[in-house]
């Protein structure tokens, strides 16, 4: 006995997996789109026009936990912070300036840097504290 076996010809084509690819490509470009950040636009200076980044201009004052008094990194007095601080100042009128008091630092030290740069009219200042932590 022989088996008949019967081909039948797709009268119509599958289109659900095609679809499924379209829609998944669709939301990918959507948010492509959205995730790019719109920026505003500017004209930027060229290289040779930017401030030169050698030195920092802000100067810091540190008081010690002992009373020593440092300019950046050096050691001064107190008639030699306002000395240098001056120079500065002629230099650059807007200098600006932090002080950073140890907090077991006796507290009229740091009244009489704070009184130096009162004298100097040093309008920039700062008082570098640490965070608290709650």
């Amino acid at each position: 006995m022989r088996l008949k076996t019967q081909f039948k010809l797709y009268d119509e084509l599958n289109l659900t997996p095609l679809m499924d690819l379209a829609w998944t490509l669709l939301i990918v470009f959507v948010i492509m789109a959205t995730a790019t950040v719109q920026g505003i636009s500017v004209n930027l200076p060229k290289a040779g026009a930017s401030p030169s980044m050698g030195k920092p201009k802000t100067k810091a004052v540190t008081v010690t936990s002992d009373g020593r008094i440092y300019l950046d990194t050096a050691l001064v007095s107190l008639g030699e912070l306002e000395m240098r601080l001056r120079q500065y100042k002629a230099a650059d009128p807007e200098l600006p300036v932090v002080v950073k008091g140890d907090a077991s630092v006796q507290y009229h030290k740091v009244i009489e840097v704070l009184d130096v740069m009162k004298r100097l009219q040093i309008a920039q200042l700062g008082l570098v504290t640490d965070r608290l932590v709650k």
